[in-house]
């Protein structure tokens, strides 16, 4: 029985791994459809969101398997219900992927709007964070999943520069609020990405430590 429950445990982990990798591609192309305002590379990202979908499906049907099946306890446990958690948010940042892709779409026809936001640094931070955080997970690795959690403050204030220099061209450009309101809108996106990230990073010291440290209980 252990050895075939070790077996399943495996299998969860690469599949859960395999979600993460496929997710991490999606934010690099989506990151990459807003450096080249690409419709065409939106289009795809969308188009492929089934994937992640099913994957997701997949890893859950597995993690009731394998708490069906063997009725694991402490460290096994706790693994499982991890995987629960952070399957949803590799699925939701999928989400989020699919979310910047159509304000991709709808910003092509703008091409010549009056106002940009450079979101280079706010893109690389959380494409980092969401990296670490995977990383974090195969290597239960603790140190990197508190940097993750603190990294969030920057795309925080990131987000809300954009918020501000938007809003000022909003008044400044009144005939382009539906290109300007798409802007802001990749933001509130990336920092969902990161939230996500910073959620995987608290499920993996949850897994380590077995402590939940949500709503500020690290500070």
């Amino acid at each position: 029985m252990t050895q075939h429950f070790d077996r399943e445990l495996d299998k969860l982990k690469k599949k859960i791994l395999s979600l993460g990798a496929q997710v991490e591609e999606r934010v690099y192309l989506a990151i990459k459809a807003i450096e080249k305002k690409d419709p065409d590379l939106a289009t795809r990202i969308i188009q492929l969101d089934y994937e992640i979908d099913e994957k997701e499906v997949e890893v859950e049907e597995e993690c009731l398997k394998i708490l069906a099946l063997y009725q694991p306890v402490a460290i096994d446990l706790r693994f499982i219900v991890a995987v629960i958690k952070i399957n949803n948010d590799l699925e939701r940042i999928g989400d989020e992927a699919v979310n910047i892709a159509e304000r991709i779409q709808s910003m092509a026809k703008h091409l010549n709007a009056s106002f940009h936001f450079d979101y280079t640094e706010m893109a690389e931070i959380t494409a980092t964070m969401l990296k670490r955080s995977l990383d974090a997970l195969v290597n239960l690795d603790i140190d990197t999943a508190f940097k993750v959690i603190t990294m969030d403050d920057e795309v925080d204030g990131i987000q809300g520069n954009a918020y501000s220099q938007i809003k000022q061209a909003m008044r400044e450009h009144p005939a382009e609020m539906t290109y300007l309101v798409n802007l802001y809108l990749i933001s509130r996106h990336l920092e969902r990405v990161a939230d996500h990230a910073t959620n995987i990073a608290e499920e993996v010291i949850y897994l380590i430590e077995g402590e939940i440290i949500r709503h500020g209980k690290y500070l």
